[in-house]
């Protein structure tokens, strides 16, 4: 199990987000306090509060993704 801290800061920020979530074969979930939610659902990760950090928790090492969430740390 992996997790990254974030901050999603706009609209084309989350879409970039969960298109490279989409693009994992493992599951991808976005933490805000005890909200857990489902990243590769852009309506769930619109549905949090974009102003605080965000947790992303991932189950497999995925370079792609970690240099997405880079951009966003």
């Amino acid at each position: 199990m992996f997790t990254k801290k974030v901050r999603l800061k706009t609209v084309d920020e989350v879409r970039e987000f969960v298109k490279a979530a989409d693009k994992c074969s493992f599951h991808v979930d976005i933490q805000n306090g005890a909200t857990l939610i489902d990243a590769k659902s852009i309506m769930g990760v619109m549905s949090l509060d974009l102003t605080q950090e965000l947790t992303v928790v991932y189950e497999e090492a995925d370079s792609e993704l970690e240099q997405v969430l880079g951009k966003f740390g």
